[in-house]
């Protein structure tokens, strides 16, 4: 556990006073950042993700097998900062025969300056159609070439049971928390002028049943079938997993805010990503979790009554609430734009 100091929380809100963050620079920061010692090797315990596939996602896997008679295209939406982590193997086995696109959305904080590298790979694994989008962006430029994109595979392509339809029919698919939903939503605002029409959400099983089928355009009709976020049933290792959990794919309380943190600092130090430094006014790069959460909640003021082993009410910093930030401010590209693979 993260050991919580007895300290006087206003001492530890007044610790660091004198820096101020005009006084460090990035060159500083790389010196500093050249001669700190940092873990190699991230020590993970005990920890099992490798297997987290809950009832309802086997069932909503059934319901989605069993509507593909009634579906023209497959779109599978993914999060930009993890390309291929977490993507689910099954998906592939049973939607192989329906044309697919996988979009790679919250591109506004994922670093593309790796997406050649991704889209080579991508194609060495048979994955060819694949854009980057960004649907919370109210007007999108990346989004319009998504329902194009779709008819145009699909045109090309086979309709087996609906050759004679007049509509398009399409499977939005993903793992949890990808922005599927979101990605509905835009396209809807686009063609539609409309608002939502699925619920969306910063944590992950917002959407938690196969629903109908929604227009998202009039002309050429198109609809879409929305759908939950399913896990693929066996991740491949527990590193996969933390993947998984920085970007929000996971509940945080699976992994637990202390090891996801840790976590969190081993990764942007490894990457060598120290806005971090300069956001929390620390002294230097730090590999060292309490002292940065320390740093956090000093700076946001971040106090609170806390009861003591004793059962008496201790006055603290709230370390939990300091961890939530540090999350948050990844999460939210606050400390720069990252890709995790």
């Amino acid at each position: 556990m993260i050991k919580r100091s007895h300290m006087n929380p206003m001492m530890l809100l007044n610790q660091f006073s004198d820096i101020k963050v005009e006084e460090f620079t990035f060159e500083n920061i790389e010196i500093m950042a050249a001669t700190a010692q940092f873990r190699e090797v991230f020590t993970f315990g005990h920890k099992s993700l490798t297997h987290w596939f809950p009832s309802h996602m086997a069932r909503s896997m059934k319901k989605m097998q069993a509507n593909m008679r009634k579906v023209d295209c497959v779109i599978e939406v993914h999060d930009a900062r993890i390309p291929f982590a977490g993507r689910n193997p099954v998906f592939k086995e049973t939607f192989a025969f329906r044309p697919h696109l996988l979009v790679l959305n919250k591109k506004d904080v994922a670093d593309l300056s790796k997406s050649k590298n991704v889209l080579n790979q991508l194609q060495d694994e048979g994955v060819n159609d694949v854009l980057f989008t960004n649907c919370i962006q109210q007007h999108s430029r990346t989004v319009k070439k998504v329902i194009p994109k779709a008819i145009e595979m699909i045109t090309h392509g086979d309709r087996y049971s609906r050759q004679e339809a007049e509509d398009f029919s399409i499977m939005i698919i993903g793992i949890p928390n990808v922005g599927k939903s979101s990605l509905i939503n835009a396209i809807r605002r686009r063609y539609l002028k409309k608002g939502k029409a699925t619920p969306v959400g910063k944590n992950p099983g917002v959407t938690t049943s196969v629903m109908n089928r929604i227009m998202v355009s009039a002309s050429p009709p198109v609809y879409v079938l929305d759908t939950p976020g399913v896990m693929t049933p066996y991740l491949r290792d527990v590193e996969v997993g933390m993947k998984m959990a920085l970007v929000g794919a996971l509940k945080d309380h699976l992994v637990g805010f202390e090891l996801l943190t840790d976590y969190l600092l081993f990764t942007l130090n490894k990457e060598r990503m120290f806005d971090y430094v300069t956001q929390y006014q620390l002294a230097g790069p730090s590999d060292n979790l309490f002292e940065v959460l320390v740093q956090i909640a000093r700076l946001r003021k971040l106090v609170g009554n806390f009861r003591a082993v004793t059962g008496n009410m201790e006055v603290r910093l709230n370390l939990h609430g300091a961890a939530t930030i540090f999350l948050r401010d990844f999460r939210e590209g606050t400390l720069g734009k990252v890709c995790l693979e």
